[in-house]
């Protein structure tokens, strides 16, 4: 039977809460965390589901292969990953929308020059008509005649709270796209060194498979020449063929899993299209949190950035509510312009207008009401989001830490329980060539080789990822990949 990997993409991403995808706040730019989404899958036709599981290409491919350390894909995916690349993204466009809700309270200055030829009909407006005044003497008609006109325009918002909130609300928008984008580097971080891992674990099983095909392959000579010498039945012969059948068949797939990881890494991290490379199995030791697991929640919600981009999509959500609110309330504009006006550029003469507005909203179908009702609903949901990840971060570093403990206990475990399948296949291939015992029990020895292997590579590997998972918890990952690579990254 094959064994399961350590930790598929798939399954990796459908149990962890991928980076907050955007969402609409009424009068803000914001990001909002999205439940966990359904087992993800890339395909070649419709690209990954989630964007942590795509990247940018770059570079050319070399004919050499690349050597990959872990560190290196990680460096390369901060830089080349979908995930962050579209957390840039989010992060321009809500700085846009901040200046956006900045230029309603500044001042809007603009400027206008024309010169124009007309004929004007006095009775148009009102002389000469029946009933209007009369000027003996005066044409109906006037003109034609020039006139040239200079201007600037000045338009300033003196006091009007649905602006200063809408404003205050793309500030706090801007807040969370900022730190979604520092999780959009944890994160991405995280799914580096887990699909890494990944591939690392996917190498051992190649490795682990080829060895029993090389021992297969020796009982089967060896069940042949001791059938020759009469020593051993002929259905001995059939199982240890069968055997060699199976390991084959082993083998195989795990040289096309391991395949098919290092092309979902080569995607991750944004290798060149076609770029072979290789993978080093050290890791780089990452150290586990000494503080108590209470300590550490403590310190994951004051600290970790997607929970306090969810704090800010909730004030967001506040200011655009007071924003609503506020458009119900009197405001007050000042408006202006000034410059030269006359027949021509030469005797025109300079004149200036200045006005104030007050705005008082009396009734608009209820319409402020209906837009509250939208904005309430709105908050509500961004306070549950905000609880449930507060929630999330608490169940994330416990199950990292309960992984951590099983995991190491699994690998003292499994050395010991490697060592002694080792030592039965040993013995049991002695008894067989004494021809004490048939292959029966070798075929069942190698089986136990085969299952304690599988443990083994599971647990080793899965006490990595535990480790990253609880760094990852804490939202640290960033900070412990500088003090890993000693840089400043």
């Amino acid at each position: 039977m094959k064994a399961a990997p350590v930790l598929s993409l798939t399954a990796f991403l459908a149990v962890l809460a991928p980076l907050p995808a955007r969402a609409q706040v009424p009068g803000a730019t914001s990001v909002t965390q999205s439940s966990s989404p359904a087992p993800l899958q890339p395909t070649a036709s419709a690209g990954p589901t989630s964007p942590f599981l795509g990247g940018v290409p770059a570079g050319v491919a070399t004919k050499e292969p690349l050597k990959l350390t872990i560190i290196d894909a990680i460096l390369r995916a901060l830089d080349h990953n979908l995930g962050v690349l579209t957390a840039e993204d989010a992060l321009g466009r809500a700085q846009g929308a901040r200046k956006i809700a900045l230029s309603q309270l500044l001042p809007n200055v603009s400027g206008r020059v024309s010169e124009t030829r007309q004929v004007i009909n006095l009775q148009a407006f009102g002389f000469g008509s029946p009933g209007g005044p009369s000027f003996p003497g005066l044409p109906v008609i006037v003109g034609p005649f020039n006139v040239f006109d200079a201007r600037a325009f000045v338009t300033q918002t003196v006091f009007d709270l649905e602006a200063q909130n809408n404003a205050r609300s793309e500030a706090h928008a801007l807040d969370s796209a900022r730190l979604s984008r520092q999780s959009a580097r944890d994160f991405v971080i995280h799914v580096a060194g887990t699909v890494y891992i990944d591939a690392l674990a996917a190498s051992a099983r190649v490795d682990a498979a080829r060895a029993q095909l090389e021992t297969a392959e020796a009982l089967y000579q060896q069940a042949l020449s001791l059938r020759q010498g009469g020593i051993i039945a002929g259905v001995d012969v059939l199982r240890a063929q069968v055997q060699l059948s199976v390991q084959q068949q082993r083998s195989t797939a795990s040289v096309n899993d391991f395949e098919k990881v290092k092309l979902s890494l080569a995607r991750v991290v944004g290798l060149p299209l076609g770029q072979a490379f290789v993978i080093d199995p050290n890791l780089p030791d990452v150290p586990v949190p000494t503080a108590s697991v209470d300590d550490l929640i403590d310190l994951a919600v004051k600290t970790r950035p997607d929970y306090q981009a969810a704090l800010a999509r909730v004030h967001a959500a506040e200011s655009t509510r007071a924003a609503i609110a506020g458009s119900a309330m009197p405001s007050v504009h000042v408006s202006g312009d000034v410059g030269p006006i006359g027949l021509s550029v030469s005797d025109a003469k300079n004149t200036y207008s200045v006005a104030a507005s007050l705005n008082v909203p009396i009734f608009n179908g209820n319409r402020t009401h209906g837009r509250l009702l939208q904005a309430d609903a709105d908050l509500r949901t961004r306070q549950n989001e905000a609880a449930d990840m507060k929630a999330g971060i608490d169940y994330e570093i416990r199950a990292a830490f309960l992984d951590l403990q099983a995991t190491s206990e699994q690998l003292r475990v499994a050395t010991t329980a490697r060592d002694l399948a080792a030592q039965q296949l040993t013995q049991a291939r002695d008894r067989f060539a004494a021809g004490v015992v048939s292959n029966v029990e070798v075929i069942q020895a190698q089986e136990a080789v085969a299952l304690a292997t599988e443990q083994f590579i599971s647990s080793q590997y899965g006490y990595d990822l535990a480790k990253g998972a609880l760094v990852r918890g804490t939202g640290t990952s960033e900070q412990v990949l500088r003090q890993i690579i000693g840089g400043s990254r």
